[in-house]
């Protein structure tokens, strides 16, 4: 079972449709008790990093999800639930985030209007990383965001461009990973990488 975390920012609904097209059985939940038992952890998020980390410190849920992720359950972010995943935001001043993942999240500083948003293909830093494994360089993901991850090259998995700026698209560091593209909105793509989550949480 996975845990949907439910911390006020976003939809979702269309998460936990996504993960039921894999036959995949999902709670939406902030019940510490709930998340405990459950195999693995979905952050997903829309909205400023700032109110992310506020309700998430409100809910009671930054250390119980810093012990979740600490314990090797696999976890994944989504758009600003990855961008939380970090250790700092720049939105309005400075908010520590929750230190899973190595950087910070900045604006993207480019000529191109923003919020970043549209088709973008998908660059493979890590091209044998497990979450690619259903799909192929050059397949495209939709994105929405005016902020990016600033972050080691290590933790890089895949990457895309927006005007001239490269921009973090996949993130990850042993069972802690992060689309800054929207799976559950991207066609057959999102419906293959969460596919490829699916696999990486029944092994």
């Amino acid at each position: 079972m996975i845990s949907i975390i439910d911390y006020n920012v976003g939809n979702l609904q269309s998460v936990e449709a996504a993960f039921a097209r894999l036959g995949m059985e999902t709670t939406i939940t902030r019940d510490p008790a709930i998340i405990k038992k459950s195999n693995a952890i979905v952050l997903p998020g829309v909205g400023a990093f700032p109110i992310a980390m506020k309700n998430l410190q409100e809910f009671g849920l930054v250390e119980l999800l810093q012990a979740e992720a600490a314990s090797g359950k696999p976890f994944l972010g989504i758009c600003l639930g990855m961008q939380v995943l970090f250790d700092e935001g720049t939105e309005n001043g400075k908010t520590q985030g929750l230190g899973l993942l190595t950087g910070t999240v900045d604006p993207i500083r480019t000529d191109e209007k923003l919020p970043h948003m549209g088709w973008n293909q998908l660059k493979f830093n890590q091209p044998n990383h497990s979450l690619l494994s259903k799909i192929t360089e050059g397949d495209e993901a939709y994105f929405v965001h005016s902020y990016q991850a600033n972050c080691p090259s290590d933790e890089l998995i895949a990457t895309t461009t927006y005007g001239n700026m490269t921009i973090p698209a996949i993130v990850g560091r042993d069972n802690v990973l992060g689309c800054q593209f929207h799976p559950e909105k991207s066609g057959e793509v999102g419906h293959k990488i969460l596919t490829a989550f699916k696999e990486i949480i029944e092994k």
